[in-house]
């Protein structure tokens, strides 16, 4: 869709040259894995962070509701759509990486696993786990991912983010400041938006080592999950001592589905796409699971995935 005009009581205010980037109503199911989602009423994919802050400022001075996202891999965008102003970082992409110290400086849109490719071919040690998770540096800090074994706050020294809500310049909030925990960052509650992150891992390995070990857990995910097939990666968080997958498979749930969402039959905490599925009918397969796997253990389980927009009360979870 072309850039849109916007009406004169918005376009005022815009920063020179913001306006042309501007999309209405633009399809957010394009830019999700899971391919859900109604309209952004208003859609933009900054390509630098000053564009990227000066437009959250807009938004906000116009009252516009603000939303961020990154490779939408971990989102769940109601069938309605989002209200307001949509800033996607994927565009928002780079890295720069010292071999010999093991820093490496991302920005918020670089993705992940291109992040551990390169530190692996770099003979830095540290992210060999995050080679199979699709989605952004940024969207990594915030949620604390992770994978066999390994995760974001372990190799995270910092990060620089802005809040939308406030005037001022960009700050750095170091790793102990974000209060990581299991899949969680004080991020997740505090509306601060990251713009690169920075880290430390190990320097001066083998390169060739620390790529069969990169590409080793690449095939272990590839033959135990569903990547052929439009999914969130992990629907729940693990409720340790257990796991979200084993409880979900021991209750036979592998290919219940709702309209077009199904429990996929190669990882049980995974929920796929197969092919006409609405934002709606994966929010009632969630709750669906959760109501089961209540019933029978007695342990509630937590989605990863965050919901964006307004969705109702499940209607087939009973």
């Amino acid at each position: 869709m072309e850039a849109a005009a916007l009406p004169a009581e918005l376009g005022a205010g815009l920063p020179v040259g913001l306006g042309a980037e501007l999309r209405e109503a633009v399809s957010l199911a394009e830019f999700t894995t899971w391919r859900v989602g109604g309209p952004a009423q208003w859609f933009c994919e900054p390509e630098h962070n000053d564009q990227m802050v000066g437009l959250a400022r807009w938004a906000r001075r116009q009252g516009l509701p603000l939303q961020v996202i990154g490779a939408g891999s971990n989102l769940l965008v109601s069938d309605e759509g989002l209200a307001g102003l949509t800033l996607c970082q994927r565009r928002l992409q780079g890295s720069q990486l010292d071999g010999a110290t093991g820093l490496i400086e991302a920005q918020a849109g670089e993705p992940i696993p291109t992040l551990a490719r390169r530190a692996a071919r770099a003979g830095l040690g540290g992210l060999e786990w995050a080679v199979g998770i699709p989605g952004t540096v940024g969207g990594a800090v915030v949620m604390n991912a992770g994978a066999q074994g390994g995760c974001t706050s372990e190799w995270l020294q910092e990060v620089t983010v802005f809040d939308p809500n406030r005037d001022g310049e960009p700050f750095v909030l170091a790793s102990r400041d974000l209060a990581f925990a299991y899949r969680h960052s004080r991020l997740q509650q505090e509306p601060l938006v990251v713009l690169s992150a920075r880290f430390r891992l190990r320097a001066g390995l083998d390169p060739a080592a620390v790529g069969q070990r990169t590409s080793a857990n690449l095939r272990s995910r590839t033959s135990s999950q569903p990547y052929q097939q439009p999914s969130c990666g992990s629907v729940f968080r693990n409720p340790e001592p257990h796991k979200a997958g084993q409880l979900i498979e021991a209750l036979g749930l592998k290919g219940l589905s709702v309209g077009g969402a199904e429990v996929s039959s190669l990882h049980a905490n995974f929920i796929v796409n197969t092919g006409a599925a609405l934002a709606s009918d994966m929010d009632e397969l969630i709750a669906l699971v959760q109501q089961r796997v209540r019933q029978a253990h007695g342990i509630e389980l937590h989605p990863e995935v965050q919901r964006l927009g307004s969705f109702g009360e499940p209607t087939r979870a009973a």
